[in-house]
Order: structure tokens, then C-alpha cells, then sequence
């Protein structure tokens, strides 16, 4: 069956209209600020208001129209970036029963946090700058959820990754903001590679990047087309890309850094959909999943120590956004886990309903520290706790123990700097000091001398 072109039925129009509302909106603030003209703040959330808002419209009207059709998927072939003989690259849309909804609840969000951005932003210096990085954001997550190939589906998914690593930096004045910013970078990088590595494998053993040749049938019942072993390197690597985008151990230590950004970015980002990211593309590659148990089972495994590992570290928290942080790594493990178990609808309900709840969580914790500082000035201190907890059914050594472990975020980030990070740094160390050694032997010149003059700064 030929795939529907571009404006044929208005079903293509409202699809492609979902991912042009975003990109129209960065470029009516994005390019008069490039020009040294930026718009005025109340102009620029109005513009970013009425794309968002629009798109969400759009992705209700299509829901309805997909739902009447039996959640047929809808594919809207917008061309090809190459072709070369029996290899081709094409980019299109595909509106289904996973697509629609995850582009409803994320432009509707965004539309929320835009609301609330406008007044909290206010008069702050980097004020156009955030909406810019937000109008960015969009593009790549409705192009990431509505994406038909594995190749327009890395470009949303490196939108979402920049997007998020400027947000974190957003306050960039301040170091620990831009460490952050750093640290989540780098994970971003290091995760990316099993995303890019599963196009390569996918390229390789169908000739495409479109998911039709990948797993055919409509979601959630689709069936894999490719050898299980094809499908079990799809899976892991898709699995490890997932990993970093999701907060998953042991890539979760930036996670709770991002809260160094501001409140609109944290809630909209690491609360709600930039988190689920790594669960939509497992969800869109179900199939693949279902013909690699070993691969579901080391996902369930994954999700279930990343839910048990959060949920310790997070209840010895004292800052609110880190606790939602936490709260957040609980919950998406839980979401992968159910995945890896075979799950299709419930996780896709899940990923929505706590979306949704945790960005309000998020949005309101300044409202509930402020809240708590009253309380406790009424009552003449600290309110306290409950007095009932689970920890203390367990023996008096385990419980410290735990809290102990809690502390110490479960020995991750210690354990990672020194089997991962300080081998690298020793190699790439070692790598540069060869690199710099064979330079100075094709120039003709004294290694000991160069090594001096390096050290020296290059003065006499």
C-alpha cells in the first residue's frame, strides 16, 4: 500500500501541522533575537503559547480521527534524504495509537509551562532564551514521537538532549549550574551511541530506517521482521540509549543536578517528557523487544534496581525538587520494567498520568516551600514527620545500614568514577601524551623540549 503524500486528506495536514506549529514559533522569537531585536516577553509567550496550544488541537482532532478509523496507523511520507540503490533514507509521520497521545499530553504541557515560564521568567536576562530552548524542545519531542524512522527519530531525540543540557545550565553565572549542565551532556553523549548504533544495525539488515521494514502490523500488536538476533542487538542497544535518557542506573547521578535549572525546565524536561523519552522509543520498538526475551528481561531488571535504588536515596533528600527528582527515577524505572514485562497500554498510561502529575508537583514546590516556612512559623517550629514509616519494621542495624547507603546514593557515582571515569581520563591522558610525542618526532623536533614548553605555557 502506498503511504498517503503530504496534504491529500486533512488527516496529513493535521499531522504535519503538529510538527511545523513548533518549529514556526522557534523561528518568530529565534530570529529577531539573532538579529538584536527580540521580541517582547509578552509577544514572545503569546507566540509560543498559540503554537503549542494549536498543535495540542490538532493532536486532540487527530486522536478522534484515529480512534475512528480502529487506531489505524496514518503515515504521511514527506520525502527522502537519500537513496542509493536498494538503500534508501526517508523521512515521514506515522499517527497511531502510541504517537497521538504522547504528542497530546507533551504540547499540552508545554503549552501549560509556557503559562506559567511567562510569569516566573519575568525580567530575568535570559528570559527569550528559554523560550527559544522550549520552541526547540517541541520541535524535537513531536518530531521524535510522530517520526516513522529510526533516522528521524535520532534527529528529535538530539534536539531533546541539547535542548535539555542548556536548559540545565540555563543560570550559567553559577558553576554547579553549568556542571550539571556538563555532566548531563556527557551522559546524553556516551547513551546517544546505542541509539545511533541500532540505526546503523537497523540500516544494515533491512536496507532502511523506516519502521515499516523494521516490525509490521499496528501497535501494540505488531510482529518483528528481522532475525532474533538482529532483533537482541536492536534491543540492547536501543536499551542502552534509553538508559541515559531515562535516568536509569548507572546513568542516573545527572538527574537530580538538572534541578539546577529553572523550575518551568525541570518540571517540563525531568519531571515529564524529556524522562519518558527513553520509554517511547522501547514502546515503538515493542515488537523487536518481544522477539529478545533476554533483552526484556535484563530491562525489567534494570528498571526494577533503578525504582528500589531512587526510592532509598530519595527519602533522605532535604530539598524538595531533588525528592521530586528521585521520585522521577522511581517512577520511569517502574515504566521500563513494565515494559521489559510484555506490558504495551499500561505503560503508555502510566508515562501520561505521571507526566502530568509530576510536572504540576514540580511547578508548585516553590508554592509548597513557601507554604511549609508559614506552617512552620504557626506552629513555632519544624512541623515534623509521620510517625509511622517502613523502615522502622527493620532491625536497628539494617535500617542504618540503609540510611547509610541512602547517603551515599547507593555507592553509584563512586563506583562509576572509578571503574569508568578514572580509567578513561588515564587513557585519554596517556592517548594525548603519544599523540603529542609523535607530532614531535614528524616535526623534527625534542620531546623533552616540547613536553617543557607545553608545561611552560608556551613562554621562553
Amino acid at each position: 500500500m502506498t503511504p498517503p503524500r503530504p496534504f491529500d486528506d486533512p488527516l496529513s495536514v493535521l499531522v504535519i501541522y503538529q510538527l511545523v506549529a513548533p518549529v514556526v514559533a522557534l523561528a518568530s522569537i529565534g530570529l529577531p533575537a539573532l538579529l538584536g531585536r527580540p521580541l517582547s516577553e509578552r509577544t514572545t509567550t503569546r507566540v509560543v503559547g498559540a503554537a503549542f496550544t494549536t498543535s495540542f488541537v490538532a493532536a486532540l482532532v487527530t486522536l478522534v480521527m484515529i480512534i475512528n478509523r480502529g487506531f489505524a496507523a496514518h503515515v504521511v511520507h514527506l520525502g527522502s534524504m537519500f537513496a542509493v540503490g536498494h538503500h534508501a533514507a526517508t523521512i515521514e509521520l506515522v499517527a497511531d495509537g502510541l504517537s497521538v497521545p504522547y504528542v497530546c499530553f507533551s504540547t499540552g504541557l508545554c503549552a501549560l509551562v509556557n503559562a506559567f515560564a511567562g510569569k516566573y521568567l519575568h525580567r530575568e536576562p535570559g528570559f527569550t532564551r528559554f523560550f527559544i530552548l522550549l520552541a526547540l524542545f517541541g520541535t524535537g519531542m513531536n518530531l521524535m514521537v510522530l517520526a516513522g524512522s529510526i533516522d528521524a527519530l535520532f534527529a528529535g531525540w538530539e534536539f531533546l538532549g541539547i535542548s535539555s543540557a542548556l536548559l540545565i545550565g540555563f543560570f550559567h553565572e553559577r558553576r554547579n549550574a553549568v556542571d550539571a549542565a556538563m555532566r548531563a551532556f556527557c551522559t546524553y553523549r556516551v547513551c546517544d551511541v546505542g541509539l545511533l548504533a541500532a540505526s546503523v544495525v537497523i540500516h544494515q539488515a533491512t536496507g532502511s530506517g523506516d519502521f515499516a521494514t523494521l516490525f509490521a502490523g499496528t501497535w501494540p500488536e505488531a510482529t518483528c521482521l528481522v532475525p532474533g538476533t538482529t532483533a537482541l542487538t536492536v534491543s540492547l542497544l536501543l536499551i542502552f540509549a534509553a538508559l541515559g535518557k531515562s535516568g536509569q542506573v548507572p546513568f542516573s547521578g545527572w538527574l537530580p543536578r538538572a534541578m539546577e535549572g529553572p523550575t518551568p525546565s525541570s518540571a517540563i524536561f525531568y519531571g515529564a517528557l524529556s524522562i519518558h523519552a527513553g520509554a517511547y522509543v522501547l514502546l515503538r520498538c515493542e515488537s523487536v523487544l518481544d522477539a529478545a526475551p533476554a533483552a526484556a528481561w535484563l530491562l525489567v531488571a534494570i528498571g526494577g534496581g533503578t525504582a528500589l535504588h531512587a526510592a532509598i536515596v530519595g527519602s533522605v533528600q532535604t530539598d524538595l525538587k531533588s525528592m521530586l527528582a528521585y521520585a522521577s527515577m522511581t517512577q520511569a524505572g517502574i515504566i521500563l520494567a513494565e515494559i521489559g514485562l510484555g506490558l504495551r497500554v499500561v505503560p503508555l498510561v502510566h508515562v501520561i498520568s505521571h507526566a502530568i502529575l509530576r510536572s504540576l508537583q514540580i511547578l508548585r514546590s516553590p508554592s509548597a516551600m513557601h507554604d511549609r516556612h508559614e506552617l512552620a512559623a504557626a506552629l513555632g517550629g519544624h512541623p515534623g514527620s509521620s510517625d509511622w514509616s517502613l523502615v522502622r519494621l527493620l532491625p536497628r542495624g539494617v535500617g542504618r545500614s540503609l540510611y547509610h547507603i541512602a547517603l551515599e546514593r547507593g555507592f553509584e557515582e563512586a563506583v562509576v568514577t572509578r571503574l569508568v571515569v578514572l580509567p578513561l581520563m588515564a587513557m585519554l591522558k596517556a592517548a594525548d601524551g603519544l599523540e603529542r610525542r609523535w607530532t614531535t618526532l614528524l616535526g623534527g623536533g625534542s620531546t623533552e623540549g616540547r613536553m617543557r614548553h607545553d608545561s611552560s605555557g608556551g613562554m621562553p
